[in-house]
């Protein structure tokens, strides 16, 4: 469910952007239609944040846009990678660009301590945050962490594949090399532009084009373009997790630990688009409904988890089953699946005892489907049942 998850959390910041994009017209969406119920608008009154009164009520936004690419998904796989490729172009540009021009605007200062000690801020309702130090590091990238979510969601279009055995390893490990440099570059950049407090204040929404409007004068023309950089990005990214989210339950399907809706393929466009509908209505309730930062850490967590259980289990499976045909290979399976649990478990322990909890209801639920549905349903144990 981590894609489902994931989706709304890219679709709420999707929504942020677009408002941002629509001032350059003198247009906004109000701001109880572009904000959960959960939320309150805030303004800087004498270096203080105060509420105004304003609560929200339903993102629309976030929910349009998770329509629109599960819609898009429902007419095809042709359609949305040409769009894909498109975006992809089109961001990876202007990123290039950003990086390009902020450069010569970072102001040294702001990376004099770029390991900074840690403090500890705590938030009514939402217990202690980290900033600084090895936790605040690890949580913070805990945090960010679902920005890795698209590379593992490659392999659920493995199906699909001309030469999966050649093209898979490929595209994800090429992609993931490539995102990772460019991830680097963009923050330290964009930290160097702008003053890590920015980010917690006047900066929190929409913060690219914050920096580069507060900071980078002369180039106002640039902060609409990575608005639309970035409005293009999170629509790639929305649609590649809700692809994977539905490839994965229609492989689910086959196997019978779901029911059979979300393998049913449309007629005419033979796409799972029963699955499709359905993420629609559960990310879109997400994106409309619930913050941002509450999603966003859930998806974090998440997937940090289901990393070291796929950890495990390819180190588990060399040991039980040694002979096992493999068309995917990792090389030093005990030194990368140590590393790869050690790894994401650090990250999680920096994100906070509340989403642990989360964690815990979260994998309950699966559970509790697992034990009343999957198992007596999967074909694997009706096969093995049969041949004892």
């Amino acid at each position: 469910m981590e894609y489902a998850v994931g989706a709304a959390t890219v679709g709420i910041a999707w929504s942020e952007y677009l408002n941002k994009f629509l001032s350059i017209f003198n247009l906004h969406v109000p701001y109880q239609w572009s904000h959960s119920p959960f939320e309150k608008e805030m303004t800087m009154v004498a270096g203080q944040l105060t509420e105004t009164g304003v609560h929200g009520i339903m993102n629309i936004p976030a929910l349009f846009i998770i329509a629109a690419l599960s819609l898009l998904l429902i007419r095809g796989n042709k359609e949305s990678s040409f769009i894909n490729a498109l975006i992809v172009i089109t961001k990876v540009t202007i990123v290039l660009l950003f990086i390009a021009l902020g450069w010569g605007f970072i102001n040294p200062a702001n990376h004099a301590d770029y390991f900074p000690k840690a403090t500890v801020l705590t938030e009514t309702g939402k217990g202690e945050y980290n900033y600084g130090g090895i936790m605040g590091i690890l949580g913070g990238a805990g945090v960010v962490f679902f920005a890795f979510i698209g590379f593992d969601a490659v392999s659920t279009a493995s199906q699909e594949a001309k030469n999966p055995k050649r093209d898979m390893p490929i595209g994800i490990l090429g992609s993931l090399i490539l995102c990772t440099v460019l991830y680097i570059l963009f923050a330290h950049v964009l930290t160097g532009v702008a003053n890590v407090a920015d980010f917690r204040t006047g900066g929190k929404e929409a913060s690219v084009a914050y920096a580069i409007h507060t900071y980078m004068h002369g180039y106002d023309w640039l902060t609409n373009f990575v608005t639309l950089a970035i409005l293009f990005g999170f629509s790639s990214v929305i649609l590649v997790m809700l692809m994977g989210q539905s490839r994965v339950f229609f492989s689910m399907s086959k196997d019978g630990l779901v029911p059979s809706l979300f393998s049913d393929l449309h007629p005419k466009f033979h796409t799972p688009y029963k699955s499709n509908l359905v993420f629609l209505v559960l990310v879109g309730g997400f994106a409309a409904f619930v913050p941002g930062d509450i999603v966003g850490d859930m998806t974090s967590i998440g997937t940090l988890f289901a990393f070291i259980l796929v950890c495990a289990g390819v180190w588990i499976l060399r040991i039980t089953h040694p002979d096992l045909p493999r068309q995917f290979k990792a090389p030093a399976v005990p030194f990368v699946a140590t590393a790869g649990i050690a790894t994401c478990f650090a990250m999680i322990l920096g994100l906070g005892l509340l989403n642990w909890e989360r964690l815990i209801y979260w994998l309950l639920l699966g559970l509790i489907i697992y034990f009343a549905y999957s198992r007596k349903h999967s074909k694997l144990q009706n096969q093995s049942n049969t041949s004892k």
